[in-house]
């Protein structure tokens, strides 16, 4: 399934900065898919709560042989292997790194689990139309050849918010020798459990 994942970080762990824990999460995410890319990397102003250090944005996109909520599992792993914590963290304030599914094919799911909210996914991403630093990246990633209904919708977005003062800081080629350099100096894949679930991808 031809999937899009969107990636955020404003906030340190473990010696690494944003932009080092953004290239670890491509390290831990990229055995989950087949075709993996990456986009360039935003500088964005934080949205809803504002005071707090502007936001590092990306987006990877891929195949993979997982079901969404397999992959949320995943993301969930990788996240709090970077230093998230979700049930000490302010709602929309300064997070290690912040993993959405924003498009996993063209399928829509709306489930909610009260006993276990960790298992709550929404695809679409509710709020993707709202935020340029999501669009942008994503439309970066997108295989020109997609079957993505929602492209011209998306598209169409982004011309009515504008760039909401996104600033590219790396483009993607450059980010290629972050990850490089963060897979060598903080390789510690091999205690993230989800590294050992390289399952096979299919479409």
């Amino acid at each position: 399934m031809l999937t899009v994942l969107g990636l955020g970080s404003n906030k340190s762990f473990d010696s690494l900065d944003s932009l080092h824990l953004l290239a670890g999460a491509c390290v831990l995410l990229e055995p989950l898919f087949s075709d993996f890319a990456f986009s360039s990397v935003y500088r964005t102003k934080p949205m809803y709560v504002t005071d707090q250090s502007d936001f590092y944005n990306m987006a990877v996109s891929g195949r993979t042989g997982l079901s969404a909520h397999e992959l949320l599992s995943k993301i969930h792993e990788i996240e709090a292997f970077l230093g998230r914590d979700r049930k000490s963290e302010i709602r929309n304030g300064p997070r290690s790194i912040d993993i959405d599914i924003e498009l996993f094919g063209n399928e829509e799911i709306h489930f909610s689990d009260s006993s276990d909210p960790m298992k709550n996914l929404e695809i679409p991403h509710p709020r993707l139309s709202e935020r340029a630093f999501v669009l942008i990246p994503l439309l970066e990633v997108l295989p020109p050849d997609a079957d993505i209904q929602k492209r011209d919708f998306m598209e169409k977005s982004l011309a009515q918010i504008g760039n909401q003062g996104a600033e590219k800081l790396l483009d993607s080629g450059d980010f290629a020798s972050v990850i490089a350099e963060t897979e060598a100096q903080y390789g510690r894949t091999d205690s993230c459990t989800v590294t050992d679930s390289r399952k096979s991808n299919a479409d």
